[in-house]
């Protein structure tokens, strides 16, 4: 098993990432993902992943809102950082994420950027994706429509990518897979105790799912409410496999492995 989406760059987890890999491997995880909003954070994923090799990976990347209202780097600049960050951890890299489109308000603590502005990011963020031969990990909140056309425009196509706790609900799953390259769907602890993230999984096929906690977010059942951590994901594995009525656990680590190219050898220029 895999958790395919976690913060463990963040403060709610410093000092006690030994502690997290020692639980999740007691529980059965193969690995973590950790997500990243900003440069910091990336730069935080990558040093995690060199703490904890083969356990821990990185994705990097700059989220579409503000998470930093303090870095008043220029974007551009911040995009530069992050190209020279992959390029100097090719191997530890796994993907570019979170990237994408917000409209919704912003949470507390962060500030928003205009949806042209959003737009150039994510669209910058895909051609360094495309660059390095790297999947994309979509945040798509109130955007999904609009994230799916920038997709089906690229005049070089993504080779993969995952939407982030999936909430496109059933008219686009179609739309989705139907993007050049390949696409998969995240589900995070909300699947264990909402109905209408149930029946979606109904209508995915098995090799396109990915299971991820989202932590510090996103506790599943019984834990709903409480900080989530990466060790909870078989929790959300036992829920699919009871809603499927099969057990898709080597099938979703297989899945993991396939987008995130675990064990594989990259062409990364």
């Amino acid at each position: 098993m895999y958790d395919t989406h976690a913060h463990l760059n963040f403060p709610q987890f410093e000092g006690k990432t030994d502690d997290i890999v020692a639980k999740s491997k007691k529980v059965g995880l193969t690995g973590v993902i950790i997500a990243s909003a900003n440069i910091a954070a990336s730069k935080m994923s990558v040093e995690l992943a060199k703490k904890y090799p083969e356990f821990l990976f990185a994705s990097v990347g700059i989220h579409p809102q503000k998470t930093d209202p303090e870095n008043k780097v220029p974007i551009e600049k911040q995009l530069l950082e992050l190209e020279e960050l992959i390029k100097e951890n090719l191997t530890i890299v796994k993907a570019v994420g979170e990237i994408g489109l917000d409209f919704s308000p912003p949470p507390p603590g962060e500030e928003e950027r205009s949806i042209k502005e959003q737009k150039k990011l994510f669209l910058s963020q895909i051609n360094l994706a495309q660059k390095f031969n790297l999947p994309i990990v979509i945040h798509a909140r109130e955007s999904n429509d609009d994230v799916i056309n920038i997709l089906s425009s690229m005049s070089e196509p993504i080779v993969s990518g995952t939407f982030h706790c999936y909430s496109g609900g059933r008219k686009r799953i179609s739309k989705i897979l139907n993007l050049p390259g390949t696409w998969y769907f995240g589900f995070d602890g909300n699947f264990t105790y909402e109905e209408g993230l149930q029946n979606i999984l109904k209508l995915i096929s098995e090799d396109r799912i990915l299971l991820e906690t989202d932590s510090p977010f996103l506790a599943p059942a019984p834990h709903r409410g409480e900080t989530c951590f990466p060790y909870y994901i078989p929790l959300i594995q036992a829920k699919v496999n009871e809603v499927l009525g099969q057990d898709l656990t080597e099938k979703i680590r297989k899945n993991s492995e396939k987008l995130f190219q675990i064990g594989q050898s990259n062409f990364r220029t």
